[in-house]
């Protein structure tokens, strides 16, 4: 059985988390993506925690690791001309380059989509950014956190009576390279019916406000505070509530009325007393505070299977442990032997295809693929590669 895009070839100069999580997918389904690299300018996500026995090194980051699995690593120093002509070969052997730099770096190596498809029509370009390559604020840089502020999200996470709270995790680098996947894919399809190629702009701000639309709808029909916390606006009771052990909790959502009579009769309580979603949350404290005792004393997997079993709508809330061990995760995570980390459990891709199979290999070491890469790959002369390493260029 082969992989889905075996044959595909992607020059990857992107790095951190937004680009990186796209490619990983690619490279997963059985594209052959060179991830390009610098020592003298090291990849953030490298030192990106947490590392293995907690040492701080280049080659020991599971955030790295888990974000650029059966990828190849080479070390190309884009400061030196003669790097910038290394990379030129790369992109020349490539069917799609991939790049979440600022505006202008590329130009200014040659290496932007303008230049490269003057003699290759054919080429295919993802860029990701936080706002896009057009536009009022397409010369903005930052992260994830920064897309989530000029989206809206971050207005719209929290508690009424708080400030607004900077999502815990930098969503834009995980929605945006979803989209960015599926460009790179549409790309490819494009091309095998015409020939020619395309230039992929995928900001992370577009992507977040993509997803939240109607979120955002509701909040400007809505005169309320648009921070709900974990309540929810058609739905009472609807929360997190604390079961035995420390910080271990069962989620509940009570959708309608039937729901409310089911969950009143698990828990020992009067249904009579809250008939209406309207009474249900003019009186969450009471609510609450009811299901709340029922059920601290009770694990949290056994609470959720009761008001399953009871028709209400329940799960335990996993923690990283939890989501490790859980078996209806289990098939989600490869045994992958890295040589820095050893053997380690990484995230295979969620779709599951039944004509085609998904290999997961470990991300690269530092530079680890350069001699494969400029000799097997790109033919170049191993005395000339030598003397560059030596010099800096393929550093």
């Amino acid at each position: 059985m082969t992989q889905a895009l075996a044959g595909v070839k992607i020059a990857d100069f992107s790095w951190v988390g937004a680009g990186p999580r796209a490619t990983k997918d690619l490279a997963d389904h059985g594209a052959t993506v060179v991830k390009v690299e610098s020592a003298k300018r090291l990849d953030l996500g490298r030192m990106s925690p947490p590392f293995r026995d907690g040492k701080r090194h280049h080659d020991a980051s599971a955030f790295f690791a888990i974000t650029n699995t059966s990828k190849l690593g080479v070390t190309i120093n884009l400061g030196d001309p003669r790097g910038v002509e290394i990379a030129r070969k790369l992109v020349d052997w490539a069917d799609v380059v991939v790049e979440n730099f600022g505006k202008g770096f590329m130009e200014r190596l040659g290496l932007d989509y303008a230049t490269l498809s003057a003699s290759r029509p054919e080429l295919i370009m993802l860029s990701v950014s936080v706002a896009g390559r057009t536009g009022p604020m397409s010369d903005l840089r930052g992260y994830g956190n920064s897309a989530a502020a000029l989206s809206g999200m971050a207005a719209l996470s929290g508690w009424p009576d708080r400030m607004p709270h900077m999502p815990p995790f930098a969503y834009g680098d995980v929605v945006a390279p979803m989209f960015a996947t599926i460009g790179v894919l549409a790309a490819l399809e494009q091309r095998r019916q015409t020939g020619k190629g395309s230039h992929i702009d995928v900001s992370q701000v577009e992507p977040l406000v993509h997803v939240l639309e109607d979120v955002f709808v509701r909040a400007q029909l809505d005169t309320a505070d648009p921070r709900t916390g974990n309540a929810a606006r058609m739905m009472a009771p609807h929360g997190v509530y604390p079961t035995r052990g420390h910080d271990q909790w069962v989620a509940i959502a009570v959708r309608d009325d039937h729901d409310w009579q089911a969950l009143a009769r698990a828990i020992g309580a009067d249904a009579a007393l809250y008939p209406t979603i309207e009474a249900r949350r003019e009186s969450m404290a009471a609510i609450d505070a009811l299901i709340s005792a029922w059920t601290i004393t009770r694990d949290k997997h056994r609470a959720a299977d009761l008001l399953a079993a009871a028709g209400v709508p329940a799960e335990a809330v996993n923690d990283g442990r939890d989501v490790f061990t859980d078996p209806e995760l289990k098939a989600h995570y490869v045994a992958t032997d890295h040589p820095v980390l050893g053997l380690r459990d990484m995230p295979a891709p969620p779709a599951h295809f039944s004509r085609s199979e998904v290999k997961i290999g470990p991300a690269p070491r530092l530079g680890e693929h350069n001699r494969l890469v400029f000799e097997d790959y790109l033919g170049l002369d191993p005395g000339l590669l030598e003397t560059l390493a030596a010099q800096g260029v393929l550093a």
